[in-house]
Protein backbone atom coordinates (compact mmCIF):
# COMPACT_ATOMS: atom_id res chain seq x y z
CA UNK A 1 0.00 0.00 0.00
CA UNK A 2 1.58 3.24 -1.61
CA UNK A 3 2.14 6.03 1.12
CA UNK A 4 -0.20 8.97 0.86
CA UNK A 5 0.89 12.47 1.36
CA UNK A 6 -1.87 13.28 3.20
CA UNK A 7 -2.40 13.28 7.20
CA UNK A 8 -3.77 10.43 8.78
CA UNK A 9 -7.40 11.69 10.44
CA UNK A 10 -7.72 10.56 13.91
CA UNK A 11 -10.76 11.35 16.08
CA UNK A 12 -11.14 11.66 19.57
CA UNK A 13 -14.30 10.68 21.04
CA UNK A 14 -16.13 11.85 24.51
CA UNK A 15 -15.08 8.65 25.97
CA UNK A 16 -11.20 10.10 25.38
CA UNK A 17 -10.53 7.53 22.97
CA UNK A 18 -8.66 8.13 20.10
CA UNK A 19 -9.21 6.51 16.76
CA UNK A 20 -6.85 6.47 14.01
CA UNK A 21 -9.18 6.26 10.90
CA UNK A 22 -6.24 5.15 8.81
CA UNK A 23 -5.93 2.12 10.42
CA UNK A 24 -9.31 1.68 12.27
CA UNK A 25 -7.72 1.25 15.53
CA UNK A 26 -7.78 2.76 18.95
CA UNK A 27 -4.63 4.42 19.35
CA UNK A 28 -3.31 5.80 22.49
CA UNK A 29 -1.43 9.40 23.73
CA UNK A 30 1.74 7.58 23.12
CA UNK A 31 0.95 5.51 20.32
CA UNK A 32 0.34 9.65 18.32
CA UNK A 33 3.96 10.41 19.75
CA UNK A 34 5.56 7.46 18.30
CA UNK A 35 3.75 8.28 14.95
CA UNK A 36 5.39 12.06 15.68
CA UNK A 37 8.54 10.41 16.25
CA UNK A 38 8.68 8.40 12.89
CA UNK A 39 7.74 11.54 10.69
CA UNK A 40 3.84 10.27 10.26
CA UNK A 41 1.65 13.32 9.77
CA UNK A 42 -1.88 13.65 11.70
CA UNK A 43 -4.75 15.24 12.20
CA UNK A 44 -7.05 14.62 15.56
CA UNK A 45 -10.66 16.27 15.41
CA UNK A 46 -13.69 16.03 18.02
CA UNK A 47 -15.31 13.35 16.76
CA UNK A 48 -18.47 15.13 17.85
CA UNK A 49 -17.90 18.77 16.32
CA UNK A 50 -15.47 17.99 13.94
CA UNK A 51 -13.14 20.60 15.36
CA UNK A 52 -9.54 20.35 15.07
CA UNK A 53 -7.81 19.96 18.30
CA UNK A 54 -4.76 18.30 17.04
CA UNK A 55 -2.84 21.78 19.08
CA UNK A 56 -3.93 20.63 22.38
CA UNK A 57 -3.61 17.04 21.84
CA UNK A 58 -0.08 16.99 20.90
CA UNK A 59 0.34 19.76 24.17
CA UNK A 60 -1.18 16.83 25.81
CA UNK A 61 1.58 14.39 24.70
CA UNK A 62 4.41 17.05 25.89
CA UNK A 63 2.15 17.02 29.23
CA UNK A 64 3.12 13.40 29.89
CA UNK A 65 6.43 13.24 28.35
CA UNK A 66 7.16 16.07 31.31
CA UNK A 67 5.38 13.88 33.53
CA UNK A 68 7.30 11.13 32.85
CA UNK A 69 10.50 12.87 34.25
CA UNK A 70 11.54 13.05 30.69
CA UNK A 71 12.10 16.92 31.00
CA UNK A 72 12.87 18.54 27.80
CA UNK A 73 11.57 22.01 28.35
CA UNK A 74 13.45 24.00 31.19
CA UNK A 75 12.06 25.51 34.00
CA UNK A 76 13.04 29.24 32.95
CA UNK A 77 12.00 28.43 29.10
CA UNK A 78 8.32 27.77 30.22
CA UNK A 79 8.12 30.78 32.36
CA UNK A 80 8.85 32.74 29.65
CA UNK A 81 6.77 31.45 27.26
CA UNK A 82 3.73 32.26 29.69
CA UNK A 83 4.81 35.59 29.96
CA UNK A 84 4.26 36.06 26.07
CA UNK A 85 0.64 35.01 26.42
CA UNK A 86 -1.28 37.95 26.19
CA UNK A 87 1.84 40.08 25.64
CA UNK A 88 2.03 42.35 22.29
CA UNK A 89 5.04 39.89 21.19
CA UNK A 90 2.17 36.93 21.52
CA UNK A 91 1.89 36.63 17.87
CA UNK A 92 5.50 36.55 16.56
CA UNK A 93 6.70 33.63 19.32
CA UNK A 94 4.83 30.63 17.28
CA UNK A 95 6.40 31.91 14.42
CA UNK A 96 10.19 32.54 15.82
CA UNK A 97 9.46 28.78 17.82
CA UNK A 98 9.13 27.31 14.53
CA UNK A 99 11.89 28.98 12.90
CA UNK A 100 14.13 27.94 15.75
CA UNK A 101 13.32 24.65 15.82
CA UNK A 102 13.56 23.93 12.07
CA UNK A 103 16.97 25.90 12.32
CA UNK A 104 17.55 23.27 15.52
CA UNK A 105 16.88 20.36 13.63
CA UNK A 106 18.89 21.37 10.21
CA UNK A 107 22.31 21.89 12.49
CA UNK A 108 21.09 18.15 14.79
CA UNK A 109 22.22 16.29 11.71
CA UNK A 110 25.50 18.43 11.20
CA UNK A 111 26.23 18.00 14.94
CA UNK A 112 25.43 13.97 14.65
CA UNK A 113 27.63 13.84 11.50
CA UNK A 114 30.47 16.07 13.28
CA UNK A 115 30.04 13.92 16.77
CA UNK A 116 30.04 10.73 14.12
CA UNK A 117 33.22 11.68 12.86
CA UNK A 118 34.68 12.91 15.81
CA UNK A 119 33.50 10.42 18.16
CA UNK A 120 36.41 7.97 17.14
CA UNK A 121 38.70 10.42 16.84
CA UNK A 122 38.59 10.63 20.43
CA UNK A 123 37.82 14.09 20.38
CA UNK A 124 34.38 16.55 21.43
CA UNK A 125 36.31 19.60 19.82
CA UNK A 126 34.02 20.00 16.98
CA UNK A 127 30.99 19.21 18.56
CA UNK A 128 31.78 21.57 21.23
CA UNK A 129 32.35 24.72 18.78
CA UNK A 130 29.53 23.80 17.22
CA UNK A 131 26.83 23.62 20.71
CA UNK A 132 28.52 27.20 21.58
CA UNK A 133 27.62 28.41 17.86
CA UNK A 134 24.26 26.97 18.68
CA UNK A 135 23.86 28.43 21.67
CA UNK A 136 25.77 32.05 20.57
CA UNK A 137 22.64 32.58 17.69
CA UNK A 138 20.02 31.11 20.62
CA UNK A 139 21.08 33.73 22.73
CA UNK A 140 21.41 36.72 20.07
CA UNK A 141 17.98 35.48 18.53
CA UNK A 142 16.49 35.42 22.19
CA UNK A 143 17.50 39.04 22.99
CA UNK A 144 15.13 40.19 19.92
CA UNK A 145 11.99 39.60 22.41
CA UNK A 146 13.40 41.12 25.63
CA UNK A 147 12.14 44.76 25.92
CA UNK A 148 14.87 47.00 25.37
CA UNK A 149 17.39 44.48 24.97
CA UNK A 150 17.60 44.42 28.24
CA UNK A 151 20.15 42.11 29.21
CA UNK A 152 23.25 41.82 31.26
CA UNK A 153 26.01 40.62 29.05
CA UNK A 154 28.04 37.21 30.42
CA UNK A 155 31.76 36.48 29.90
CA UNK A 156 32.17 34.17 27.18
CA UNK A 157 33.93 31.28 28.32
CA UNK A 158 36.81 32.74 27.55
CA UNK A 159 36.35 35.03 29.94
CA UNK A 160 34.95 32.61 32.44
CA UNK A 161 37.56 31.25 35.70
CA UNK A 162 39.60 28.72 34.60
CA UNK A 163 38.15 24.85 35.31
CA UNK A 164 40.05 22.34 36.39
CA UNK A 165 42.18 20.36 33.96
CA UNK A 166 40.09 18.49 31.43
CA UNK A 167 40.42 14.83 32.62
CA UNK A 168 37.41 13.61 30.14
CA UNK A 169 36.32 15.45 27.31
CA UNK A 170 32.61 14.43 28.51
CA UNK A 171 33.21 16.36 31.51
CA UNK A 172 34.15 19.40 29.71
CA UNK A 173 30.76 19.11 27.48
CA UNK A 174 28.95 18.61 30.57
CA UNK A 175 30.46 21.94 32.18
CA UNK A 176 29.56 23.59 28.95
CA UNK A 177 25.97 22.57 28.96
CA UNK A 178 25.56 23.49 32.91
CA UNK A 179 27.13 26.81 31.52
CA UNK A 180 24.31 27.48 29.03
CA UNK A 181 21.59 26.30 31.56
CA UNK A 182 22.67 29.18 33.90
CA UNK A 183 22.93 31.36 31.20
CA UNK A 184 19.54 31.00 29.73
CA UNK A 185 18.53 31.10 33.50
CA UNK A 186 19.80 34.54 34.02
CA UNK A 187 18.12 35.44 30.81
CA UNK A 188 14.79 34.59 32.47
CA UNK A 189 15.40 36.48 35.55
CA UNK A 190 16.34 39.28 33.76
CA UNK A 191 12.81 39.29 32.09
CA UNK A 192 11.23 39.01 35.85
Amino acid sequence: MAKSNEPVTIKKYANRRLYNTGTSTYVTLEDLAQMVKNGEDFIVYDAKSSEDITHSVLTQIIFEQEGKGQSLLPINFLRQIIRFYGDSMQMLVPKYLDMSIENFTKEQVNMREQFSKTFGVGGFGVMEDQVRRNMEIFDRTFKMFLPNGRVEETPAAGGAPAAAPKSDDFDELKRQVADMQKRLDQLGDKKD
